[in-house]
């Protein structure tokens, strides 16, 4: 297993991690099955939104003697309410719910205190401004959560939480469909596009947050890196295709300033589907021949960091550099941050020899040379 740094956080994730969701449907002997091959194949990090007393208390019994090898993800405002859950901003409600999370789990300290489920630009800066985050910043106070974050599928929430400096770290649903959708505030809209089939090329907003949290070092945690399994099945993708979860976790993992994709896993054959990446080729990681070939879906010209450019006769991580010429080119000036990660590369754009061996293979006809030679000349 891989380890990523989560944004400024000081922390180090498993690239592939547990979204706790699945853990619903599991009875407390299976969640104790999955959390232990979870743990074997390396993975330290889990997400626990879900509010069900039951599976909060599975998820604790499970965890228990060996709650230090977790960096656990808890949500603040997904409350249990009269047997469903009911995602709230009511202040009592919401203190109560994230002390039954601590009691549950058997713990004194939540990792990653994610303000739940903002999808509003509206919301977000209500929150902001009011007593909600006031008691966030309390729970962070007295240690009772390390670092603050915030669940979003909206990338314009995303960004503007990213950019507040007020959030260390942002769970935000990332897939190829997902990515080539205009933003939204009602996560339906992602889901019946997807069913119509109507996709453009990748949305610049989702590209723009990714390079801003990047640039910012806020830290991603991914969800819905299959889109809820559609991706997994060609009737149900909107691409015609399937994608396998090597692909869909490969495409996650190779978005700017992303530190670990959360995966469901209900049974042991899930948690070995997804760790199977760490092991897989180039060739069985490559989601470029499905994006690449499907009507109607364009990235042409656009680098999506995918890799598949390598191998360069120089050994430039091609990829890399065309992330930070990204990230530097939003910029009236190149960030020093920037700068020195470009600088620590052990070959960037200086050593290109303009073979052209990168333009042949990339998918999307990115002019890789051209942007070479840009690289050179913005970081001098």
């Amino acid at each position: 297993m891989k380890y990523r740094a989560l944004g400024n956080t000081g922390l180090a994730v498993s690239e592939i991690g547990l979204g706790g969701e699945w853990l619903e449907r599991c009875s407390a002997q299976e969640v104790t099955e999955v959390i232990k091959c979870c743990e074997d194949a390396g993975i330290n990090i889990l997400d626990c939104w879900m509010p069900n007393p039951e599976v909060r208390s599975n998820i604790g019994a499970a965890i228990a003697g060996h709650r230090e090898k977790w960096i656990v993800q808890g949500h603040i405002g997904a409350t249990w309410q009269n047997g469903q859950y009911v995602k709230t901003r009511e202040l009592p409600v919401v203190k109560a719910a994230f002390e039954d999370m601590l009691v549950r789990f058997k713990t004194d300290y939540i990792d990653l205190g994610m303000i739940h489920y903002v999808d509003e630009v509206k919301e977000l800066k209500t929150l902001f401004e009011g007593e909600y985050m006031n008691y966030v910043k309390e729970l962070k106070a007295q240690g009772k959560i390390r670092h603050v974050g915030l669940s979003t599928h909206n990338p314009d929430v995303a960004k503007m939480a990213a950019l507040s400096g007020q959030v260390a770290v942002i769970m935000f649903s990332i897939n190829p469909a997902f990515d080539m959708m205009p933003p939204s505030e009602d996560i339906n809209v992602y889901f019946n596009t997807m069913e119509t089939g109507h996709l453009e090329n990748i949305a610049p907003e989702r590209r723009e947050l990714y390079q801003i949290c990047e640039r910012e070092g806020v830290g991603l945690t991914v969800m819905k890196g299959y889109a809820g399994g559609r991706l997994l099945d060609a009737k149900a993708s909107p691409f015609g295709k399937a994608l396998t979860p090597v692909q869909c976790i490969h495409y996650a993992l190779t978005r700017p300033a992303v530190a670990s994709i959360l995966v469901g896993y209900s049974e042991a054959a899930h948690v070995a589907a997804a760790v199977a990446y760490e092991t897989a080729s180039e060739a069985e990681r490559d989601y470029t021949a499905v994006l690449a070939s499907v009507s109607g879906v364009s990235a042409s010209g656009q680098c999506t960091y995918c890799g598949h450019c390598a191998p360069c006769p120089e050994a430039i991580d091609i990829a890399m550099v065309n992330k930070l010429y990204d990230l530097a080119a939003m910029q009236d000036t190149v960030p020093a941050s920037v700068k020195a990660h470009y600088k620590e590369l052990s070959k960037n754009a200086d050593d290109c020899i303009g073979c052209g061996g990168c333009e042949e293979r990339c998918p999307f006809g990115v002019a890789v040379t051209d942007r070479m030679e840009k690289a050179r000349a913005l970081f001098g």
